[in-house]
């Protein structure tokens, strides 16, 4: 379910600081459109924590419309750091939700044992299948390959995304050995291309907000195992994956939605600032 392609979405704002839902409804079926299999609200990209509920809410049932209607996956990120509040927002997740993207418990460190106790209770009392979110770049917390082949082994855990800041020994354990039924798609914009390239499923990108056709293409080339097509598209969009995180994301990417008429405004929420001029520039150059 997770094969492809899946934007995680920005959320635009107007000029009086709103969330702009309409252009949320036209940049979802710009992206399906263009060829990704899903979108993934209320992720990082999608400053989900400077949202308050009601916003969540309209972002929610916004992509959720749009999903239906072509017929895409909808995986809503759902993020806390103690099993019972994320239990309750499983719970809570409404109709149209497809899958959960759930983020590794942060912070708190509770150690390979905690995780795996942590996602098999919330795997018991999810109404949706869940994808693994392993970022330990911001949650402080390692986790083998051994440990999330355990995790994959429910029925109710799809998969992951996989975002350890470089190909690890452990994504090479890991894809060389999935259990049956369980993915791996590519949460490091920029190494997604040798992600595939060892057996991923696709990938979960905001960089794929732009030349959205290109990273489906490079997802079909590595899976029909077209390998010089794919890694002549890797090298490039690992480029423009490196222009658009250049400042903290997803400003860059609302900078280049914005100049190409897609976004309203390129505002974000404090604590973050918008891009500068010089690395929207740059971006729209590799674009």
């Amino acid at each position: 379910m997770l094969r492809g392609i899946h934007i995680p979405l920005v959320t635009p704002f107007t000029s009086s600081g709103e969330v702009a839902v309409d252009t949320i409804e036209k940049l979802a079926f710009h992206m399906l459109d263009q060829g990704a299999a899903g979108l993934v609200a209320l992720g990082t990209t999608g400053e989900v924590a400077a949202l308050d509920p009601d916003e969540r809410a309209q972002v929610i049932e916004t992509c959720a419309r749009v999903c239906a209607e072509r017929q895409a996956l909808l995986t809503v990120g759902v993020t806390g750091n103690d099993t019972r509040s994320t239990a309750r927002a499983l719970r809570d997740l409404p109709e149209g939700v497809g899958a959960a993207l759930v983020t590794v418990p942060y912070f708190l460190r509770p150690g390979e044992r905690g995780v795996i106790a942590h996602f098999e209770a919330l795997a018991e009392e999810t109404p949706v299948p869940l994808a693994i979110y392993h970022i330990p770049y911001r949650t402080g917390q390692a986790v083998g390959a051994a440990a999330f082949r355990r995790l994959g082994a429910h029925p109710m855990i799809a998969g992951m995304k996989y975002a350890a800041g470089g190909i690890d020994q452990d994504a090479v354990d890991l894809l060389g050995d999935l259990p049956e039924g369980f993915e791996v798609v590519g949460g490091d914009d920029a190494f997604v291309s040798p992600l595939l390239a060892l057996g991923a499923a696709g990938g979960i990108l905001a960089s794929a907000h732009l030349e959205t056709g290109s990273y489906v293409e490079l997802v079909d080339a590595w899976h029909a195992g077209d390998v010089t097509r794919a890694r002549t598209l890797g090298h490039r969009l690992a480029r423009l994956s490196a222009a658009l995180f250049a400042e903290p994301n997803p400003t860059v990417i609302k900078g280049v939605l914005h100049a190409r008429g897609l976004i309203p405004t390129p505002d974000v929420r404090l604590p973050l600032l918008p891009a500068s001029e010089a690395a929207v520039s740059h971006a729209l150059l590799g674009d």
